[in-house]
């Protein structure tokens, strides 16, 4: 697995990047394929009061894209959300992947009792 921590207007500290890594190991013990992981933390320069704290994800797993992205005043609290909301999707798309079509018990049942 690739990982690329970036931050944009923000010094990525050893803090950060072992917070991120330690909430990314929650989404990669639900599903192991995954090939490339891209964070960007971001913070927005708006007025004083306004000030955002943002993380991007982008999760390059077999067949498919993620993104999630996730604002929040304090850049932890954005990880978190961000992490929650990556964690959900990553569970989703393996449900996806995941054959649900096999055949069920009573029509397999009643081919082979048919004449």
């Amino acid at each position: 697995m690739n990982l690329t921590i970036s931050g944009h207007h923000l010094e990525v500290t050893p803090a950060l990047r072992e917070y991120v890594l330690t909430k990314l190991d929650r989404v990669t013990r639900h599903f192991d394929q995954v090939v490339d992981v891209t964070v960007l933390l971001t913070v927005e320069k708006l007025k004083e009061k306004e000030r955002r704290q943002r993380a991007e994800v982008t999760l390059h797993v077999k067949g498919k894209d993620i993104f999630v992205e996730s604002s929040h005043e304090d850049l932890y609290a954005a990880i978190d959300q961000l992490m929650d909301k990556l964690d959900r999707q990553v569970v989703r798309h393996k449900d996806r992947m995941q054959d649900h079509h096999h055949e069920s018990f009573k029509r397999s049942s009643l081919a082979s009792e048919a004449p």
